[in-house]
């Protein structure tokens, strides 16, 4: 639960002169527990029920990046499909006690942001070649030029506010609940915080892609 205003520093302890924070810390042992658990998983991996299951979950995510970006899937598929489980992972890992939502941080949605941002030019130099990728900034008039650079960031920023806000505000709804109305009440409330985690975790991975396919040409970004 968030026990603390949501933009105030949550310093755990100090590694030298950098603070550590709740957020990072859990954002870590959430990508510890997930590429442990993946890799034990995946080990000697045999045909049965788990691969199975496995490869529904890739056919699923490979299935809305093609429909999405109309593009073959498989290069953006880690990427995007890691983006999901994290962020998936992330906005369910309150239902551990004492554990609250790195999402529900505005650095750990910052985070997630950029790394779709960086990850848009990379793929749209690779995709069309700097020149090209430079020279679509100046398309369909070089007189917008200062628009389209705005956009670029405003997207980022609302890729952000959106995951952040969403998490951030549910669980500030159940720490107010919880301090009104015992521990029974919010039980169905965190059940619609599990549904609400699941489609923030899609539609930011949704967006994600849509911001990729602009990048390469693809899509036209919203």
């Amino acid at each position: 639960m968030i026990d603390a205003a949501p933009f105030a520093p949550q310093v755990l302890f100090r590694f030298g002169p950098v603070a550590i924070g709740r957020a990072v810390v859990t954002t870590w042992g959430i990508m510890t527990a997930l590429t442990v658990g993946l890799g034990l998983t995946t080990w000697r991996l045999r045909p049965g029920r788990v691969q199975a299951g496995l490869e529904l979950v890739v056919e699923a995510i490979c299935g809305q990046i093609e429909e999405t970006m109309q593009v073959p899937p498989r290069p953006y598929l880690p990427l995007l499909g890691t983006l999901f489980l994290f962020v998936l992972v992330a906005n369910l890992s309150p239902l551990l006690p004492g554990v609250q939502a790195p999402t529900a941080r505005l650095e750990t949605t910052a985070a997630l942001a950029l790394v779709v941002f960086f990850a848009g030019h990379v793929f749209g130099i690779r995709r069309r070649g700097l020149k090209r990728y430079l020279i679509h900034y100046l398309e369909p008039n070089p007189l917008l030029l200062p628009l389209t650079l705005l956009s670029e960031f405003t997207r980022t920023f609302a890729l952000m506010i959106r995951l952040f806000g969403n998490i951030m505000s549910h669980e500030l709804v159940i720490a107010v609940v919880l301090g009104l109305a015992g521990l029974l009440v919010p039980v169905p409330i965190m059940a619609l915080g599990m549904l609400i985690g699941a489609v923030q975790a899609y539609i930011f991975a949704i967006l994600a892609a849509v911001f990729l396919g602009a990048a390469i040409g693809a899509v036209e970004a919203a």
